[in-house]
């Protein structure tokens, strides 16, 4: 895989998690009792479970016989060639698994196509916001979760974390794209694929001594809430900031938007009863899923620094002064210090003032002349960086590891 391929997926911050609000940085098993109503659900109800201690059964029993049947290789190397919605899984699969990603790869019920296109249409025309928040928001914020850090650094693609970032970040990538639940695009594919990961890291983290050791006593990783902690870190997050940046996003818009990562999540593999129905239902979630879990960690740290390194390669691109500043600005000192941020005062003043005035000259609020030479400095950057990371490369693959980290 070459760099720019690993570069352009980084945008998307996806798979890695991110941060949705700034809250306080207790452990995880510190948060309050799960109280989140299903009736704020797309379900509209369901059993009052908590997402704590609920997996995903059918793809984890699945998975984990074709680790235990040395099957791993052998479907990677089949999958490869499934790439599209539309295309018929590979010939030669276990029948479990094909039985199992036949069922996976269907759309839920309530799927709307008009709000998925509408959700396509507003990634495109407000792209520089969503994707300066995926990248250098939730990309970077991912590193301040750290039961999601940690999961990253143990598993078996922590050994070359620039490759594994490209690669989980491919879901926030392509969820994005214009055509992303359409036949010829790519994102049912890779919720599918990333399902099976979750699934097979699920099956062979819980044996390797660093992740046991750093685990907070979680027996099992990646469990619904977690899955949910990584979701509030993209959507929740990305409306959040844009409504607090006074971007004009109508009614229309903003439901389409939650729709198409409500779909994703059903994609994932996460309960229906579990998945917020409304932008007020998803705030009142994260606030009790995301906030407390937030922490600093030594994988965290280690995952910033490759993010950055990755940013400073980018030609003619942003600087690490400027990713600092910019993330910073979005995320807040807090966090900024809690994953390692240099501090950057010139730029962050510069950003502080420039950025709202850009803003609302975007959204037609000011007239060109109140807006300041700096914000289109600032401007000009993000578009770079956000042009680099958008970039053909070579194709991406999504593996199901049979291994963790060596060492």
């Amino acid at each position: 895989m070459d760099e720019l391929s690993r570069r352009k997926m980084l945008l998307a911050g996806g798979a890695l998690g991110a941060l949705g609000a700034l809250g306080s940085a207790t452990p995880a098993s510190a948060r309050s009792a799960w109280n989140w109503a299903a009736s704020g659900s797309v379900a509209g109800a369901g059993a009052p479970s908590d997402p704590q201690w609920v997996w995903d059964d059918e793809a984890d029993q699945v998975l984990g016989a074709v680790i235990e049947r040395g099957e791993v290789p052998r479907v990677n190397e089949l999958l490869r060639t499934w790439t599209r919605n539309d295309q018929p899984l590979p010939a030669g699969l276990p029948e479990d698994l094909r039985q199992f990603m036949e069922k996976a790869r269907q759309l839920p019920s309530w799927a709307d196509q008009a709000k998925l296109g509408t959700a396509a249409k507003f990634n495109r025309t407000k792209g520089i916001y969503v994707g300066a928040l995926y990248g250098l928001g939730s990309g970077l914020m991912s590193t301040a979760i750290p039961r999601e850090a940690r999961a990253v650094y143990y598993s078996k693609g922590g050994a070359d974390m620039k490759d594994r970032i490209s690669k989980t970040a491919k879901l926030g990538y392509d969820v994005g794209d214009l055509d992303a639940f359409q036949p010829r695009g790519e994102m049912i594919v890779t919720a599918v694929k990333t399902r099976m990961i979750h699934a097979a890291v699920r099956n062979l983290l819980p044996k390797s001594p660093g992740w046991a050791e750093t685990s907070g006593g979680q027996k099992i990783p990646i469990s619904q809430a977690d899955v949910l902690v990584t979701w509030h870190s993209l959507p929740t997050f990305v409306m959040r900031k844009m409504r607090e940046w006074k971007v004009r996003i109508s009614p229309a818009e903003s439901e389409a938007y939650l729709h198409v990562w409500q779909v994703t999540a059903h994609m994932l593999g996460v309960r229906d009863d579990f998945i917020p129905a409304t932008w007020d239902a998803a705030d009142a979630q994260s606030k009790q899923l995301l906030d407390p879990v937030l922490g600093r960690t030594p994988e965290g740290v280690k995952l910033t620094e490759v993010l950055l390194d990755i940013v400073a390669e980018i030609d003619g691109g942003l600087s690490r002064p400027l990713v600092s500043a910019f993330s910073r600005y979005t995320l807040g000192d807090r966090i900024g210090d809690m994953i390692g941020l240099s501090d950057e005062p010139l730029w962050e003043a510069a950003i502080a003032t420039a950025w709202p005035l850009l803003v609302a000259f975007r959204e037609g609020v000011i007239p060109l002349p109140l807006v300041p030479e700096a914000a289109w400095t600032i401007e000009e950057a993000l578009r770079k960086f956000i042009l680099v990371f958008l970039s053909e490369g070579k194709p991406i693959h999504l593996e199901i590891p049979d291994t963790n980290r060596p060492g």
